[in-house]
């Protein structure tokens, strides 16, 4: 098809909830694009932080035919060895105890919800539902997520929303002091905003966190829909902290382009729900599962990670080095970066797409860097120079 063909097509028979770039990939291979036109493009989102081993892995490709060619899919109420071998490599990792397999970030985080509200129902009866988040905060596009979500943006059309939400700013720990009243059950946070501006949280500010929640038997709930599967240089965001949640959850990076999300209970809730108490039809597939498995294997190694680390500030140096006059900060952990521009960041992203390189932006003035995991400096170089031309 011709590349007006595949945009007609769209506009035609898909609903328009998207705001594209007037791009239809084609090809790829590791942290480079082609697009239908035979254009090239330096990949700086990786799927908004999915595609964690690049376009067209020859690793996780093998992983995933491979069990594709055995069985695609079967229900669970049988059991799936490619799920237990990656739950099994999850808990260890995490420190935690058990794993829910699902579909996405959203499906995970609802699942977390439902998780820490049972825990409370069965240690205090009702009444002790609430759950705390955070301002500028983003978690699904379900109607519950979207009421877990501390923006205000997202909070229309969709009424009524889930109640037992209350928002508090982010790294304010009176404020979260006082919002932690008798009703609440669990405080849900991501250890960097992603969404919201690529936000971070203070450690000092998350000790304390923990200590308040242990203190008031409140589950701490770390949302690594974005962070988690070694973006910010770990393999858990929640690892700079020194400090460990009671529930995390999990997505993009884990599927490497598969849909999958995750949510891991530790010791206080491994048990809180039983059999017929959750479900997903499509949740723990053995195709999917291999294609992780293979992602945890690679990623999860201290060489792969301090390279992560070490990429994202050899981005930030190459891009800074040039002094592009719009950039106010900048925000990195690993290969989740930030620059917080004057400006519209769109005009930016837009610009950087005309010269071949992919960006995202982030809460109102940020481009937000998603790279690959396994990007090459060789194409860091020729990313971060279009960056940088268009951040003069």
């Amino acid at each position: 098809m011709t590349t007006n063909e595949i945009f007609a097509l769209d506009r035609e028979n898909i609903m328009q909830t998207y705001g594209r770039l007037e791009i239809a990939p084609v090809s790829g291979k590791n942290a480079t694009m082609c697009d239908s036109e035979g254009k090239t493009y330096i990949d700086f989102t990786s799927g908004i932080g999915v595609n964690c081993l690049g376009w067209c892995d020859e690793g996780w490709i093998s992983a995933v035919t491979a069990q594709l060619g055995k069985i695609q899919h079967f229900s669970n109420y049988f059991f799936c060895e490619s799920a237990g071998k990656l739950a099994e490599k999850l808990v260890a990792a995490s420190g935690l105890r058990r794993v829910f397999f699902g579909n996405s970030g959203a499906e995970a985080n609802e699942g977390a919800i439902k998780l820490a509200r049972k825990y409370s129902y069965d240690k205090y009866g009702e009444g002790r539902a609430t759950i705390i988040t955070l301002q500028s905060s983003f978690h699904g596009r379900t109607v519950t997520t979207l009421a877990a979500t501390g923006q205000d943006v997202f909070h229309q059309y969709f009424y009524p929303f889930t109640e037992g939400f209350k928002y508090v700013p982010a790294n304010d720990i009176d404020a979260m002091r006082e919002a932690m009243t008798a009703d609440v059950c669990a405080v849900f946070a991501e250890p960097i905003q992603g969404e919201g501006g690529v936000n971070m949280l203070d450690t000092d500010y998350v000790k304390v966190l923990r200590a308040l929640c242990d203190e008031r038997d409140v589950l701490l709930v770390f949302d690594e829909v974005q962070t988690g599967i070694g973006r910010t240089g770990k393999l858990f965001g929640f690892e700079a902290f020194g400090v460990k949640p009671d529930i995390l959850t999990l997505a993009k990076g884990l599927g490497g382009g598969l849909p999958i999300g995750a949510f891991i209970g530790g010791e206080k809730v491994e048990n809180t729900l039983s059999a017929g108490m959750h479900g997903s039809t499509f949740g723990a597939n053995p195709v999917v599962c291999a294609g992780a498995l293979e992602i945890i294997e690679r990623v999860n190694t201290p060489e792969f990670l301090a390279e992560v680390e070490k990429k994202g500030q050899y981005i930030v140096d190459r891009v800074m080095a040039a002094s592009p006059s719009k950039v106010m900060a900048v925000r990195r952990r690993g290969l989740m970066i930030g620059f917080a521009i004057e400006g519209n960041p769109k005009d930016v992203l837009h610009t950087c797409a005309d010269n071949g390189l992919l960006v995202l932006t982030a809460g109102k003035d940020v481009i937000r860097l998603l790279p690959p995991l396994t990007i090459s400096y060789e194409e860091i170089d020729k990313g971060a120079a279009i960056l940088a031309a268009a951040l003069a």
